[in-house]
């Protein structure tokens, strides 16, 4: 099976069974996805909103963000990952919103990534899930599922990854094939453990035709 048949394949599939597949993160705006993205970099998507809950109720917009100091977001979001550094990221990404962009979260790919704490997975996140910009972006789940069912072949880091995607998609699938790889690594084809034995794809999957073989 070539990768052209083993994308339809997975299409075909998840257009079936996971038709309304999105981001699991909580957020009712551009600047709160912006900010749940930043916070959801190795860290749960479950934690991410439980930090958020919180601190979308002390620091709602941009422009209370870019007047708090960083110690004061720190202490709402260090139940997280390298808050310190996020923590500062958010603050520098709020002032840069109020000075270069009038309090607005930009809507292209471009002026996403002057943000910072914003790379391009981020700004791929970002445009994709809220300004519907056909992107790929790829965390790790992406990364990983993405190889194994044998839709990316040797990528050696999540850029290469990401154009092998790109190519592989059609335009207006990538958006929701992006949450497709997601859900599926989370809950399926886990890191550590991936559960060939319950995963219906497995009749397609590179990394499961490979197993049975040992």
């Amino acid at each position: 099976m070539n990768k052209k048949e083993r994308v339809e394949q997975f299409i075909a599939h998840f257009s079936e069974n996971m038709p309304e597949a999105k981001t699991e993160l909580d957020y009712r705006n551009v600047f709160e996805l912006t900010v749940a993205v930043i916070l959801s970099a190795q860290c749960t998507d479950k934690r991410v909103n439980i930090i958020t809950k919180r601190l979308f109720k002390e620091i709602p917009n941009a422009e209370v963000m870019a007047v708090s100091s960083i110690d004061s977001i720190f202490d709402l979001i260090k139940s997280c990952s390298y808050p310190r550094n996020k923590a500062k990221h958010l603050s520098g990404m709020a002032k840069m919103l109020m000075t270069d962009f009038e309090g607005e979260v930009p809507d292209n790919l471009f002026d996403l990534q002057r943000l910072p704490g914003v790379g391009r997975k981020t700004a791929n996140v970002v445009g994709s899930v809220y300004f519907d910009i056909p992107t790929m972006p790829v965390d790790t789940h992406v990364f990983r599922v993405s190889e194994r069912i044998g839709l990316t072949n040797k990528a050696r880091n999540p850029l290469q990854a990401e154009l092998q995607l790109l190519k592989l998609f059609p335009k207006n699938k990538l958006n929701i094939a992006h949450h497709w790889l997601i859900l599926h690594g989370r809950y399926v084809c886990k890191a550590r453990k991936p559960d060939c034995i319950n995963c219906k794809i497995a009749h397609f999957c590179k990394y499961f035709r490979k197993k049975i073989r040992c």
